[in-house]
């Protein structure tokens, strides 16, 4: 799949620092907790449900698929944000260094670097200790240190924070091809090289864990990057969405001398449900130099609202 840069988070449009936004979701979080949660895990639990959402849009159900192999060195990390009332992973492919096996390296990055996009965070702490390795033919077991878990999180936004440390491991494992991605790939947490830890004091680890379906965005624009400059002329735009086969609207603003932002472009596109390529979607359009602003939504059945935007801003020089 197509899956070269990063995605961008949806319907959001104020960046701020890792740490005032970190504090601003972890804020909100019971507010947000009836619509969007996932059923907080018990103390003893082990495996974490997907999210339920209640008097909003009902996300999808399915999980991204599973990265494919990739000849790039990039690491997909994954994020969490927001899309209106739900909250999502969101993946982006970071430049990282090569001193570790590619899902140390993800990881590490997860835990200790920014997102790129201003408006993703993480709850993860840069850890003393990291280590993964792989057994058998589908299990990851990663080893942590406790000083990973120095954030005060709610039971649902750290169901949310182990599901981002098992959907980056699968990841990594998957495009670096050390684990066949026709299969299900499985986690096991240790932290200090003991189990039975009870992660951000909500989650209890030790036991094999998967991905939770319904847990990544919707919808994903994966080209350009965001901040890109691309060449005057044509514009390939490629995304992803969890709804194969689905109608999306999208929409190109081009900003203007006084920094206010009008249409330029809008149409509809049909996410590919052909095998392999099952939601992507690609846009070939010819924009002139300036300024712009992608938007791209699953579009609203029987006439009702479009959800999930997402958006990029880029360049045309």
């Amino acid at each position: 799949m197509p899956d070269t840069v990063a995605p961008r988070r949806a319907g959001r449009h104020v960046g701020r620092a890792r740490a005032i936004m970190l504090a601003g979701v972890l804020t909100v979080v019971p507010i947000l907790a009836g619509c969007v949660a996932e059923p907080g895990p018990s103390p003893t639990g082990t495996l974490l449900t997907g999210p339920a959402t209640t008097g909003s849009p009902e996300p999808p159900s399915t999980s991204a698929p599973l990265e494919t192999t990739q000849s790039s060195n990039k690491a997909p990390v994954y994020w969490i944000g927001r899309s209106s009332s739900n909250v999502f992973l969101y993946r982006e492919f970071r430049d990282v260094p090569e001193q570790e096996n590619p899902v140390t390296r993800a990881l590490r990055a997860m835990m200790s670097d920014k997102p790129l996009d201003p408006d993703y965070f993480t709850p993860w702490q840069n850890p003393g200790k990291l280590a993964t390795s792989i057994s058998g033919k589908d299990v990851i077991t990663v080893d942590v240190s406790e000083d990973a878990f120095n954030s005060n999180l709610d039971a649902d936004m750290a169901a949310r924070a182990v599901q981002q440390l098992v959907y980056t491991a699968t990841a990594a494992a998957a495009s670096s091809g050390l684990i066949d991605s026709g299969q299900q790939i499985r986690v096991r947490i240790l932290v200090d090289g003991h189990t039975d830890y009870m992660a951000f004091g909500q989650v209890q680890l030790g036991a094999l864990m998967t991905r939770t379906a319904g847990l990544a965005a919707p919808v994903w624009i994966i080209d350009p990057q965001e901040g890109s400059e691309v060449a005057d002329g044509s514009v390939k735009i490629t995304g992803r969405s969890t709804s194969a086969g689905g109608k999306l609207r999208w929409q190109i603003l081009r900003t203007g001398d006084n920094g206010a932002k009008a249409p330029f472009l809008t149409g509809e596109t049909t996410a590919s449900s052909e095998q392999g390529q099952s939601g992507v979607f690609t846009l070939a359009l010819t924009l002139p130099a300036g300024d712009y602003e992608l938007r791209v939504a699953q579009a609203g059945s029987d006439g009702g609202p479009d959800q999930f935007e997402d958006n990029r801003s880029f360049k045309v020089r």
